[in-house]
């Protein structure tokens, strides 16, 4: 008898499509996820990445969340760019970057290095990504997350959004 369990792809019967978070099938004696919306995913049990067939866009998971790998530093500014936004609309502002090590050669030609405007007490060394200080992650054998995952943001309560307010009549 066949174990149930070997006919799905390595992440099971079942996953959330990386785009969409929607549950999405795995194709039975398959290496296969298809989302109705996205299409295939095909699952890689050598390097336990999903592969968008259309895209060729990788994606890894850490804590049922799927992570995607850029190979372009344009793909990372942008995922970074779209956090900030989340946090804005919830309320926060970011403080930090930390962008993961294995990113640093491709993204240190983007950073600010310095900004003429600022005074001369603050340090101009640091390097900037969207006027956030960025920092690299450790290496990845101190902290496994940061093979898979991409960034993390420090972040603090922000100034509430206050829209004008005009009165026509008293």
């Amino acid at each position: 008898m066949i174990n149930p369990a070997l006919q799905y792809p390595i992440f099971g019967a079942e996953i959330h499509c990386p785009h969409c978070r929607q549950a999405i099938p795995a194709l039975m004696l398959t290496d296969t996820y298809l989302c109705p919306r996205h299409g295939a995913f095909e699952a890689d049990p050598n390097t336990a990445e999903l592969v968008h067939l259309q895209s060729g866009r990788h994606w890894r998971q850490w804590n049922e969340e799927w992570y995607r790998q850029h190979t372009h530093p344009d793909g990372i500014r942008f995922e970074i760019h779209e956090a900030l936004d989340r946090l804005y609309t919830q309320g926060y502002r970011a403080t930090q970057v930390t962008i993961a090590h294995r990113y640093q050669s491709l993204v240190s030609s983007y950073l600010e290095r310095s900004s003429a405007w600022r005074s001369p007490d603050t340090d101009a060394k640091v390097p900037r990504l969207y006027g956030l200080p960025v920092v690299f992650s450790p290496d990845s054998s101190d902290d496994p997350c940061w093979d898979v995952i991409n960034f993390k943001l420090e972040k603090e309560p922000g100034v509430p959004v206050r829209y004008p307010y005009f009165r026509l009549f008293d």
